[in-house]
């Protein structure tokens, strides 16, 4: 049977981030498996589907650190500004990269573009097995360690079980730790869009009565398109041929690309606010969307994830250092209250920012509109939610 410091449950973003994390930090003085059940670079792979990513500037320079950099930025495309703005009222935010001496405010890459150069650095990376087709079927824990049995029927040990298996994640569910959910009673409808008006760089956040609608900048002049509607329209949203789609996203977003010219193809998922009640437990650990899913206004699930997943390798690799095990008590209770406050903050933030500017009774309307123009007036009101928009925040 193999022994392992570290198995992480999931091979997406999440789960290889940590992997490549643990074996840089550690210089590859770590044992760590990675069971994935789907190839990342397959067509149909959950986390690699035709979704993109806004990877904010601190994002950016953790990837920068762990050596991953290189590859992702010839896949992103620079966010070098943002509007927000609510439909129909006069309040808007412009945020422009030069404004905080910064290159960019953030970068969007397509996920599936992501797995493939994941994939090519877990397998290039000596120290890390990449398990894969593989689930865990069954999770046994001891005092002094893991066992793991695998849906080929082979099994494994190990020191730590971390879930980075997603929203709905099957570990999770075998340990019986369960989730608290919040539904958004919101669709996100999905779809790359080309403009007549080239984006240049800039992404748009619209506050719209149904919700949030963004336009992300992507390669090749295209949009990244993240359209919140009530659940009752999602069957006439997708029902739309590709004419139509484009006139009603046009009523909604307006004009600042001038005409929407083309669109791809729609997909929809459901929206909501789902947190694992707890977030370690005896030689496990929950980490990106398996401990929190969070709504995707201002792009906050995977960069507030990546933090997470930074954090845990920077205490396994001291702790180990220290004569700790990678699993130990005291090792996840630090990096659990290393995470507390940012998690809190940034869910706060975006549980808030929905409930905001999805109410339209006219007190509402008027005062966020006000905070929005004061906020473009004045940076000591916009600074610090720009701060957290980009990632540097305290870990």
């Amino acid at each position: 049977m193999k022994q392992y410091d570290v198995v992480i449950a999931g091979g997406a973003m999440t789960g290889a981030s940590l992997a490549l994390a643990l074996d840089r930090l550690s210089e590859g003085a770590l044992r760590i498996a990675v069971v994935e059940a789907v190839l990342p670079d397959q067509s149909g792979h959950p986390g690699y589907d035709a979704r993109s990513i806004a990877l904010s500037l601190g994002s950016m320079q953790l990837m920068t650190q762990l050596g991953l950099w290189p590859a992702l930025k010839r896949e992103a495309t620079a966010i070098s500004r943002i509007h927000v703005s609510d439909r129909g009222h006069a309040g808007l935010v412009r945020i422009a990269a030069e404004e905080y001496g910064a290159e960019a405010l953030g970068y969007v890459i397509e996920l599936a573009q992501a797995g493939a150069v994941f994939h090519e650095q877990l397998s290039q990376s000596a120290g890390i097995d990449l398990i894969c087709p593989e689930k865990i079927t069954a999770i046994e824990r001891k005092t002094e360690h893991i066992t793991l049995q695998l849906s080929s029927g082979e099994s494994c040990q190990a020191n730590l079980l971390v879930a980075a298996d997603g929203g709905q994640s099957e570990c999770c569910a075998q340990l019986g730790i369960a989730q608290t959910s919040l539904n958004f009673e919101q669709v996100a409808v999905i779809a790359n869009v080309s403009t007549a008006i080239p984006h240049q760089g800039e992404a748009f956040e619209r506050f719209t009565p149904f919700g949030p609608l963004a336009l992300l900048p992507m390669s090749q002049g295209r949009s990244s398109l993240v359209w919140c509607v009530p659940p009752e329209q999602q069957q006439t949203v997708m029902g739309w041929d590709d004419d139509l789609f484009l006139q009603q996203l046009q009523a909604a977003f307006g004009w600042r690309l001038g005409q929407l010219v083309k669109t791809g193809q729609r997909y929809a998922y459901p929206l909501s606010l789902r947190q694992a009640e707890r977030r370690i437990s005896h030689r496990f650990a929950v980490v990106g969307n398996a401990a929190q899913t969070l709504h995707p206004i201002a792009g906050q699930g995977f960069n507030l994830g990546l933090r997470d997943v930074m954090t845990l390798a920077e205490e396994i690799v001291a702790g180990v250092q220290r004569g700790d095990e990678a699993g130990s008590m005291a090792v996840l209770s630090r990096f659990r209250q290393r995470r507390e406050g940012d998690q809190a903050a940034t869910i706060a933030m975006t549980t808030g920012l929905v409930t905001l500017f999805a109410n339209e009774h006219w007190p509402m309307v008027a005062g966020r509109n006000a905070a929005l123009m004061a906020m473009n007036a004045m940076d000591v009101l916009k600074a610090p939610l720009v701060k957290r928009a980009m990632g540097q925040v305290d870990r």
